[in-house]
């Protein structure tokens, strides 16, 4: 029976579809550290997480035989693409699931901010009533400044928008602007005109460090800032500066450099005790709802991989989808060279078998090809294909991958 282990606490949909899927499922609340994963990987075809577990290159060459990952958040950062594609292995995520919790998380602490909501609260908790209107500000008419305006930056910007905020936005492509948001031609321009600057830029090593004391200097005096993209990403240090300042008025933080690994693990951080600033323990897209559909999502594209060889979403592998069915399938992930699709289509025929649907498709140094034949796949043919010096991973589709 293949086996599939799910660890951070993956929604328990996850778990169902796979169970239905034919695969025996562990489900863990936790991340594992490099060692512990290798253990824990022995005889797992499919392995789930969120964003704290590492899968190494270290990781994916000692447990070969896993077929798949299926990253449950959008982020990919954690996990070495390119390891896993030159060993074959199919990494899945779910780049929109939790798109609009994150927008909705971060349009509620923009109005908190403002409304110094933050400070308000643990007076009285305190004891004391500070009944004030001092500070506090309502959001219409005011300018949002959105940094990267991918899925969420640019639900956000509608949202804004209807809210009575005027948008801009920056990122490195060349994106359309929805609505009446208007795109800035640099950081340093959205910095200058924006009341409120919020992030939502990606994982990627080239944002490490973009926002530190330069950039909160640029900003306008009193202003708000929000980070729900990547800890690495702010110089906590110079945030906590520019609040104590004064200069900056307010910050959410949802994303830390450093974060507790589980439940209940201790939090430290240079920002815990300023005024009006919100620190949540990376839950921007922790809703029920978002929660289920990655869970959903996620595992349905592990599943269809390993019974149909689609790689439809994958984040490392040639794009793939052959319709309809056939005796038997397999799917060949091999090296992007000439005649590779005509050796295995003459090893078929070879075998007296006709093909009755194919495609291939490649990605970089790798070709992914699916392909069905009339009849069951005999032993030899497969132990041909394997001995293909091109050959990457062979997987009989349907069966446990090998």
């Amino acid at each position: 029976m293949p086996r599939a282990l799910l660890l951070e606490n993956i929604d328990p949909v996850a778990a169902d579809l796979l169970g239905e899927a034919g695969y025996q499922v562990e489900s863990l609340r936790g991340a594992l550290d490099e060692a512990d994963l290798v253990d824990a990987l022995d005889g797992v075809d499919l392995l789930g997480i969120r964003s704290k577990t590492q899968v190494t290159a270290e990781v994916v060459r000692a447990r070969p035989g896993l077929a798949a990952v299926g990253a449950f958040c959008i982020g990919t950062n954690q996990i070495d693409l390119a390891a896993a594609a030159a060993a074959g292995v199919a990494v899945f995520n779910a780049p929109y699931s939790n798109t609009r919790s994150v927008v909705e998380m971060a349009i509620a602490e923009i109005i908190i901010l403002a409304r110094r909501l933050v400070d308000r609260d643990r007076a009285l908790h305190a004891g004391t009533w500070d009944k004030s209107a001092a500070g506090s500000h309502e959001i219409r008419g005011r300018t949002l400044g959105i940094v990267g305006y991918g899925n969420i930056g640019s639900q956000l910007s509608v949202l804004a928008e209807a809210l009575g905020m005027r948008v801009l936005f920056y990122d490195l492509e060349d994106k359309l602007a929805l609505g009446n948001a208007e795109r800035c031609d640099s950081l340093e321009e959205l910095l200058e005109r924006a009341e409120t600057v919020t992030l939502h830029v990606d994982g990627r090593a080239g944002n490490a460090g973009l926002f530190g004391a330069e950039q909160f200097a640029r900003m306008r005096r009193r202003s708000l800032f929000l980070n729900l993209s990547r800890g690495f990403v702010v110089d906590h240090e110079a945030l906590r500066e520019h609040v104590l300042s004064g200069h900056i008025a307010g910050a959410a933080v949802d994303v830390f450099p450093e974060e507790p690994r589980e439940q209940g693990d201790p939090f430290d951080s240079v920002l815990r005790g300023l005024p009006n600033v919100i620190l949540t323990p990376h839950v921007g897209g922790s809703t029920q709802e978002a929660q289920h559909d990655i869970g959903r999502f996620v595992a349905g594209k592990l599943v269809d991989y390993t019974t149909t060889g689609t790689t439809t979403l994958s984040v490392n592998l040639p794009t793939v989808a052959l319709h309809g069915s056939s005796a038997a399938r397999f799917a060949l992930l091999h090296r992007n060279v000439p005649g590779v699709l005509a050796r295995v289509d003459a090893l078929v025929g070879e075998h007296g078998l006709n093909v009755d649907g194919q495609v291939l498709a490649t990605r970089g140094e790798l070709g992914y090809a699916v392909t069905d034949v009339s009849a069951e796949l005999p032993a030899d043919l497969l132990a041909a294909l394997r001995a293909l010096p091109e050959t990457v991973r062979l997987t009989t589709v349907g069966r446990r991958p090998r």
